[in-house]
């Protein structure tokens, strides 16, 4: 798994608050040490996840994701699906192999989901796209929603029903981060409430 810093959002209910918001504070892995990494144990692997942060809000993501390619090994690519014409890009080049996309609930939600992060709007357009790339190539994306504190199961069912057909939803347990800067269940209702 690989790790790449920065986001786009500011999810109320992050686990990689720091990756996302603050990579400065923590340390840099060099391209040389991931490439050293995949050579040693390139026959022990079965691909490559690309996370964050947000990948898809990184300059450079291509070249980053060249480089693993040489590896020979598959890549997973997470996204929250808000910058669609990276994702286009990507799949266009053939450079990931899946998309696992997180639906942050429903279109509605998405202002206190992502901290102000996305619009409603914003969110009905850029997953729209991101759906329609799914139609085109539907062994290329996953969906999955992770239940925060602030979805209901009526919220999930909505989420289910704004994916294209023929896919489903992975719902994922929250757990809240352990991180001392990280919020508790109360705290981000709170502060989701707050941004509305």
């Amino acid at each position: 798994m690989l790790f790449l810093g920065g986001c786009n959002l500011r999810c109320p209910t992050c686990h990689n608050a720091s990756l996302a918001w603050d990579m400065a504070s923590l340390p840099l892995v060099t391209p040389a040490r991931v490439r050293a990494f995949l050579a040693e144990r390139k026959r022990w692997l079965s691909g490559v996840a690309i996370t964050g942060g947000e990948p898809t809000a990184v300059s450079g993501l291509g070249e980053i994701l060249h480089e693993v390619s040489t590896s020979g090994l598959p890549i997973k690519l997470d996204t929250n699906g808000m910058l669609p014409e990276v994702v286009e890009l990507l799949l266009a080049q053939g450079l990931v192999a899946r998309f696992f996309v997180d639906v942050k609930g429903p279109f509605a939600l998405y202002p206190e989901l992502t901290g102000g992060g996305a619009s409603e709007r914003d969110a009905r357009r850029n997953l729209g796209h991101v759906f329609a790339l799914a139609k085109s190539r539907p062994e290329s994306f996953l969906f999955r929603t992770t239940q925060v504190p602030l979805l209901t199961d009526d919220d999930i069912q909505t989420v289910r029903g704004m994916l294209p057909s023929g896919f489903d939803l992975t719902v994922q347990t929250y757990t809240p981060p352990r991180r001392p800067h990280a919020l508790t269940d109360s705290e981000a209702r709170r502060t989701a409430g707050n941004l509305v």
